[in-house]
């Protein structure tokens, strides 16, 4: 196969200078059959196929020895294709986010479908961008695309040494694709707005102004505070969730500095999700004081004055209090049998016996006997239990039985 036909000179007639150079030439190679295994990737398999090929197509060889240049050319194609196959599968599967490996193929495909995973570790200070790990090489000179790249770095290096949490941001992007955060129907309004750090609970309903409609949002804010109270002190932890939140959903972030008020925080984001062309207002919820006369009857073996405790941290405003704010919802009216449950469920409580259960205020009438407070709309009820505040609800505890003291 790898020598060449002598070239034999013929010379025919009396012209010696017209002579014919002939080549006995060997008979044609077959053509390629439509029988090739295209699964064919390794080394060995390919190997194999392209030896067999040489066989078939030379069957008068019967000795094929690894000294061989055919053998040698066969082994060292078979060793690129080899690589070259590797290559494609890897390049195919960095292609597809289920099976890719590489964190900067699984970073950029999951900003594709809109999960920025740096940025939102940026935001919310998780590793690697801790608020006690500080990105070596940068300074005030480094340029904003060198930092950029650092970080880039950085984040790729924590994931390549840390696959499990690659994995989860997996799972967390392809989970954000199904997430609807457009303020479409009158459920997405409400869902979307109680989403908000800010907000405890709202409720959304639309009205018919004559030539389009509206949609109002009541909401309950974040320690109760009015829509436009102007100098609210928030904390720094409320402060850190709704800047993760704004940089989570691409909103602006307000100055905290000035104090804004709560309408003003969250303007931005309705704004941004809500539909082109439909305009959207929020109020105030309708708070409701609720007067109660409660005697209860406590357990011998219990101090009186561990129970009223008991009994002031189970109805109060604070943790599991019934009267936590965002608790209830809008319009949820208000049973005495609820009340009964939730005292009767504390120990040292033998039993409870409800004298009063109506609005705060001398225009309403004792719904004891009915054990329900009718609320409508966007009424909500309170109970502070502040003396210096008894329109935001207040109750009366008497004991008998138990201890003194």
């Amino acid at each position: 196969m790898a020598q060449s036909p002598q070239p034999e000179l013929v010379f025919e007639g009396h012209y010696p200078d017209c002579g014919k150079r002939l080549v006995d030439l060997p008979n044609p190679l077959p053509e390629i059959g439509d029988d090739f295994n295209w699964q064919t990737r390794d080394y060995d398999s390919i190997r194999l196929a392209m030896m067999e090929e040489l066989i078939a197509r030379f069957p008068e060889r019967t000795r094929w020895t690894p000294a061989d240049l055919e053998v040698v050319i066969t082994e060292a194609l078979s060793s690129v294709l080899d690589l070259l196959s590797d290559k494609l599968d890897r390049t195919t599967i960095e292609a597809f986010l289920e099976i890719a490996r590489r964190p900067d193929s699984v970073r950029k495909l999951l900003k594709i479908i809109g999960y920025d995973a740096l940025a939102l570790a940026k935001a919310k200070n998780e590793e690697p961008f801790a608020s006690n790990n500080e990105i070596e090489g940068t300074s005030d000179e480094t340029s904003l695309e060198g930092l950029r790249q650092e970080e880039v770095r950085v984040f790729d290096n924590y994931w390549l040494n840390n696959p499990a949490v690659m994995e989860q941001a997996k799972k967390v992007g392809i989970r954000s694709i199904h997430d609807q955060h457009r303020m479409v129907t009158l459920d997405d309004y409400m869902n979307r707005v109680e989403e908000h750090p800010l907000v405890l609970r709202a409720h959304s309903w639309s009205e018919w102004t004559g030539s389009w409609p509206i949609i109002k949002i009541a909401v309950i804010p974040w320690k109760r505070n009015k829509l436009d109270d102007e100098g609210i002190e928030y904390n720094e932890q409320i402060i850190s969730e709704i800047k993760s939140f704004h940089k989570s959903r691409e909103v602006f972030v307000p100055d905290f500095s000035n104090s804004p008020s709560i309408r003003t925080v969250l303007k931005p984001y309705i704004d941004s999700y809500r539909m082109i062309g439909q305009e959207v207002q929020l109020y105030d919820a309708k708070e409701v004081g609720v007067f109660m006369s409660l005697v209860v009857t406590v357990d011998p073996n219990y101090f009186q004055s561990e129970v009223q405790f008991a009994v002031n941290q189970a109805l109060g405003t604070i943790d599991n209090g019934f009267f936590k704010p965002g608790r209830l919802q809008f319009g949820e009216d208000l049973f005495a049998g609820d009340i009964f449950e939730t005292v009767m469920n504390i120990d040292g409580v033998e039993n409870l016996y409800i004298e009063r259960f109506k609005r705060a205020g001398s225009t309403f009438t004792d719904q004891s006997e009915s054990g329900r407070i009718v609320l409508n709309g966007l009424e909500i009820s309170v109970c502070d239990n502040n003396s210096a505040d008894p329109a935001r609800g207040y109750y009366y505890l008497k004991f008998q039985g138990g201890r003194r003291g």
